[in-house]
């Protein structure tokens, strides 16, 4: 399928307009309430479907099909992420009137690094079809440790980015509005509020892994797959403040991505098996794909809300954390389960008085552990 010039032009417009509209109408610093957030994503889904309806008038049903179906796939899969914020925002203590802006940022850096793996997937697939058997490979063995609660423990200070940034410039431990630079005594120092946004991109990177072999499942047309992502990417700010406090109620929902995950595996193999091996194995189409992913993600919430967990007397300090609280403290994760499974504790850090300027490169932003 060729897709004109003037596809990837409206859309870049589309991107780089709702870009501006949105710094524009978060150009102040405020807590993003619940309404906020729900008029947001209803606008990011909105927007998303009625693309896949042009799409579906200019370049047909199948790929309108793809589109849907890629980016609900990318959807789904990014509430992942939510929990990885949450926890990244609790770490650094990120005060919530300042989480839109890190958000925002990092869904810049994300379009960008998605769109470079995503067109270096496609160059792959093109060249080496049978590589598809190792994505196909890494989507099962992720839906196994999703499964199996296997995920390591993430540490937002100790990551290899955050660790390079110290490195290559000066941290303070204070936040200066929503700066990331000011200038002390001629010298240039980062605000923690670039080593969160950082943070974030690191995530993104991680998540990028399950994601790309994933999509590339769907379709392996560029345009299809990138404005899916990009759509999908679009609305994470605002699913995250519509969600942020909700998350550990859908906890099956790590389950039903589980599922969606094997089940593109699935599919991977088989289309690499039509292709490499003989055009009679079966694949499966996107438009079942589409029903079998909104069938999971259904299931997986109807069952969280029947079935709620008991009250932990931790989620209390978790939202406290989440929403900014100020006191010194960093909520870490008291089992090596992942992050959407983990219980916390308060733990107090004897870090830098408030007002004491950077620290060294190798300091940390958040306390006194070494990077």
């Amino acid at each position: 399928m060729t897709v004109p010039f003037w596809a990837w032009a409206a859309f870049g417009a589309v991107v780089v307009i709702m870009l501006a509209i949105d710094l524009l109408a978060h150009r102040g610093a405020h807590i993003i309430k619940f309404k906020e957030a729900a008029i947001w994503s209803a606008v990011w889904v909105g927007l998303s479907l009625g693309f896949a309806v042009v799409v579906f008038f200019t370049l047909g049903a199948d790929p309108a099909i793809d589109f849907t179906t890629a980016w609900l796939l990318e959807k789904s899969l990014s509430v992942d992420n939510l929990f990885v914020f949450a926890l990244i925002f609790a770490y650094f203590k990120v005060p919530r009137e300042y989480q839109h802006r890190v958000l925002f940022y990092g869904v810049i850096g994300a379009l960008v690094f998605r769109g470079i793996f995503l067109a270096l997937g496609v160059a792959i697939v093109s060249t080496f079809t049978a590589v598809l058997f190792v994505f196909g490979a890494i989507l099962i063995y992720s839906a196994y440790k999703l499964l199996k609660d296997d995920d390591d423990t993430i540490d937002p200070g100790k990551s290899f980015a955050v660790r390079l940034l110290r490195k290559l410039v000066p941290v303070s431990d204070e936040y200066r509005g929503t700066k990331f630079f000011y200038k002390e005594a001629g010298k240039r120092i980062a605000t923690p509020l670039l080593a969160v946004v950082v943070a974030i991109e690191a995530a993104d990177l991680i998540f990028a892994v399950d994601s790309v072999p994933a999509v590339l499942a769907v379709s392996d047309n560029t345009f299809i797959i990138y404005s899916s992502n990009a759509f999908a990417i679009l609305g994470l700010r605002a699913l995250y403040f519509l969600l942020a406090g909700m998350l550990k109620k859908f906890h099956y929902l790590g389950r039903g991505l589980a599922f969606i995950l094997a089940f593109i595996g699935v599919k991977l193999f088989l289309q690499a098996g039509h292709k490499v091996i003989s055009t009679s194995i079966p694949e499966i189409p996107s438009l079942v794909s589409l029903g079998v992913i909104i069938l999971a993600l259904t299931i997986s919430i109807i069952a969280s809300l029947r079935n709620p967990l008991p009250a932990d007397n931790n989620d209390d300090q978790i939202d406290a954390a989440i929403d900014g609280d100020q006191d010194r403290r960093v909520l870490e994760p008291a089992s090596s389960g992942p992050v959407d499974h983990a219980e916390f504790r308060p733990v107090d850090h004897q870090g830098p008085p408030a007002g004491s300027g950077a620290v060294n490169g190798a300091d940390s932003v958040a306390g006194p552990e070494k990077a």
